[in-house]
């Protein structure tokens, strides 16, 4: 049975920074309760992101989490909702494209009941689904896409280890 090492990731408003410590805490026991005691998934690391900002490329925490992705050391993202991923469509689906078209697989989880995806599962081919849509978004605005890349590059290079 593959283990997966996951990365969780927290995008909360800026007005959480005067409690950024109790909140940053309450995540990081959250991640490391929910998997502590599964078999096929062990805690990489918990991201967050407490920032007004919008864009990926602004959050220095989905940059760091995109990163361990990139290097492997991050193979299923796990968050409570989409809505903690991107701010918009558009970035969504640059992020699915992005992550499912790197050289090894990652997966997403999330828990919201409504709008819940998990690409391990794949219930419905939605991984599959996912990328179809994400791709077919990117061929619509290739150009948007490379600029968010290089965004996205730049940000990843701009992390301090």
């Amino acid at each position: 049975m593959k283990e997966y090492k996951v990365g969780a990731y927290v995008k909360l408003a800026k007005l959480w920074e005067k409690k950024r410590t109790e909140a940053t805490e309450y995540h990081r026991n959250y991640y490391r309760k929910k998997f502590e005691s599964t078999e096929d998934m062990s805690l990489y690391g918990v991201y967050i992101d407490i920032t007004g900002k919008k864009e990926i490329y602004n959050r220095p925490g989905m940059v760091r989490l995109m990163k361990d992705c990139q290097m492997a050391k991050v193979d299923c993202i796990a968050t409570q909702t989409k809505a903690y991923l991107a701010a918009n469509t558009e970035e969504f689906f640059f992020l699915v494209h992005f992550l499912f078209k790197l050289p090894h697989r990652i997966d997403i989880v999330t828990e919201d009941q409504e709008y819940n995806i998990n690409t391990i599962k794949n219930t419905d081919a939605q991984r599959n689904a996912l990328k179809a849509t994400a791709d077919k978004y990117v061929g619509i605005e290739p150009a948007r896409y490379d600029d968010w890349c290089h965004n996205i590059t730049l940000a990843m290079n701009n992390l301090e280890e």
